[in-house]
């Protein structure tokens, strides 16, 4: 059975495996550490019986198979407060389970008691299987962002998808009507 925890500093030492896949940005323990001491919330660890990590995200980090990191963030008087997905990676060994829509859904569920206007995230325009996963969980593309990924090198390597989901406080869906064109990171909020 998965257990559902709290992420503690302990665990950044035992996602090493999850990290792996060529399609999960990685990130410093600063970083993860900075997630963990503003948005603890949104740090959640999801441990197989036998204590491997199943994956991890960032608004909601989750262990053993699992996880899932994020964050709030936002204008609330321009109806901009959302949740947004910093990372969200299973082990190949977990995947197809639905650890992901797990997290998912308990990302959106901290986000809606937060006041949050919709939930969003950036994924590869080539990862179609995320793409794809994030539509039937009710994400839509609301803008492309050219060059957001960079290469091991620093240079610009793929574009990147910004997807949303309206929670329930965005009662006219305004924050996931798509932009007409694409943006550059630098024009991001």
């Amino acid at each position: 059975m998965t257990t559902l925890r709290a992420f503690t500093c302990d665990d950044l030492f035992r996602f090493n495996n999850i990290n792996l896949d060529p399609l999960t940005e990685t990130y410093g323990i600063p970083f993860y550490l900075q997630y963990l001491a503003h948005w603890p919330e949104y740090f959640i660890v999801a441990e197989a019986p036998g204590g491997e990590l199943m994956g991890y995200s960032a608004t909601v980090l989750m262990l053993c198979m699992f996880t899932v990191m994020g964050k709030a963030e936002g204008s609330v008087a321009r109806e901009e407060w959302h949740g947004h997905v910093t990372a969200l990676s299973v082990a190949p060994e977990f995947r197809r389970l639905g650890l992901a829509a797990k997290l998912m859904e308990l990302l959106e569920e901290i986000s809606e008691k937060k006041g949050g206007f919709f939930v969003d995230l950036f994924v590869r325009v080539s990862n179609q299987v995320a793409v794809n996963m994030y539509k039937q969980l009710g994400y839509s593309v609301y803008r492309t962002v050219l060059e957001y990924y960079s290469a091991s090198s620093g240079e610009p390597d793929e574009d990147a998808y910004d997807m949303r989901k309206a929670l329930s406080r965005d009662t006219e869906k305004k924050s996931v009507i798509p932009l007409p064109h694409p943006v550059r990171p630098e024009d991001i909020e």
